[in-house]
């Protein structure tokens, strides 16, 4: 398996933990370095890369899964990293992602600290690459609307099986400042994609 933009490395350590092999890659070094020194607290070893998702260091065919909890599912160009991911799977093999919903991206304000409102805030055509302004390192993230994106996988040779936009329960509670519980309640602010390369 691969965890494709893995970060601190934890669902590649829930994997491990499961019996599975699991690879992280991030383009961070910092955050590898995080996922070595947690490797290291819970007595874990699994293979961590320094590279980008837009072009995977990996021969085809060399994987079961990739997944993206965030990571590479918001802040790579979903036109090169989805590619790479069929390219890096073997056939019958899954692409697992989650992200930020697609009515989350066009409700939340560009002002850091303001929740998402009921008010669509910009537009669903041309959905892409978003500069968030107020955010200075990682202020840039990719997001495509629904049917682009099923346009997207299905010419990189995926069949989508599932579709999972998440609501929060009637009791959840939250101290994320773009979205508070009761607006999650109501529209999905993530979405977990599955599709399994034909």
């Amino acid at each position: 398996m691969l965890e494709d933009g893995c970060g601190t490395g934890y669902v590649s350590a829930w994997i491990a933990k499961l019996g599975g092999m699991p690879i992280g890659l991030d383009n961070s070094q910092g955050q590898l370095a995080t996922a070595k020194r947690m490797q290291e607290q819970h007595n874990l070893a699994f293979p961590l890369i320094h590279g980008i998702a837009e072009r995977l260091p990996f021969r085809d065919e060399s994987f079961d899964v990739v997944i993206s909890e965030y990571g590479s599912a918001i802040w790579s160009d979903q036109y090169l990293w989805i590619p790479e991911a069929a390219r890096v799977l073997r056939t019958g093999g899954e692409l697992i992602f989650l992200g930020n919903s697609t009515l989350f991206i066009l409700c939340v304000p560009d002002r850091e600290g303001e929740a998402a409102g009921p008010r669509l805030l910009r537009s669903q055509f041309g959905m892409h690459r978003y500069d968030w302004p107020e955010i200075e390192d990682d202020g840039v993230e990719f997001h495509l609307s629904h049917g682009d994106r099923i346009r997207l996988l299905r010419d990189s040779g995926f069949e989508i099986l599932d579709l999972i936009e998440l609501q929060a329960p009637k009791e959840a509670v939250t101290d994320w400042d773009h979205v508070d519980a009761a607006w999650a309640h109501r529209w999905p602010s993530e979405e977990i994609w599955r599709a399994r390369k034909t």
